[in-house]
């Protein structure tokens, strides 16, 4: 399945706007603040899929039932982009462990690249929930690397997949690789640039957070 934000008019539309525009997203803060922001409403939406059990709460003035999420998932991002998009998830799930993954682009001179994943970094994910979470989701590459490192060791339970933008070719890539994934995006754009950038996107999510790489 996949779900995209943005189909439905929200105020996180406000949100992604001032992520894209060129002027905006120079603020440092300011971008960082809005991924973290849509990272809490994807969090949000996902959470509607969890499985609840009743539960009797003790008020001053007497019993309240309400329905309420059994163990907490594990969140991942691959540094360093999703840093912030996932710091909106850990406001969400705040009882969460994280995963954290080290990766990057290998470029041949030919253009195409290959991603080498250097450290993982993560509690047992044995019949755990898993949210991955990254910004961008242009090739999908890194994502499916990633999982499929992971579901070489784990049994995941449930495994979800959320970005800001993502690719039609990135979204079907992780589909064919990770059929069982849940997709979560605010986002789709149709085109990428010769070197895999999302197109119109944003720019490079890294950058704009961070600052630029030497």
């Amino acid at each position: 399945m996949i779900f995209i934000l943005n189909k439905t008019n929200t105020i996180a539309n406000s949100f992604l706007a001032e992520m894209r525009d060129v002027n905006i997203q120079q603020d440092k803060q300011r971008f960082r603040h809005n991924q973290e922001k849509l990272g809490e409403i994807l969090a949000y939406e996902i959470s509607k899929t969890f499985k609840y059990t009743p539960e009797e709460i003790q008020t001053p003035l007497g019993i309240c039932n309400i329905n309420l999420p059994g163990a907490a998932p594990v969140l991942g991002t691959i540094l360093r982009a999703g840093l912030p998009f996932h710091q909106g998830f850990m406001n969400y799930f705040d009882q969460s462990e994280s995963a954290f993954i080290t990766a990057c682009r290998k470029v041949k001179r030919s253009g195409d690249f290959t991603i080498r994943i250097d450290h993982i970094s993560t509690p047992n994910l044995d019949g755990k929930t898993f949210i991955l979470c990254d910004t961008m989701l242009a090739t999908g590459q890194s994502i499916v690397d990633v999982c499929k490192e992971l579901m070489a060791t784990y049994k995941i339970a449930n495994l979800h997949i959320a970005a800001v933008i993502a690719s039609t070719v990135g979204i079907a890539h992780v589909q064919a690789n990770l059929p069982k994934a849940k997709i979560w995006v605010c986002a789709v754009d149709e085109e990428m640039t010769s070197k895999s950038y999302i197109v119109p996107g944003l720019g490079d999510a890294g950058d704009l957070a961070f600052g630029d790489k030497a």
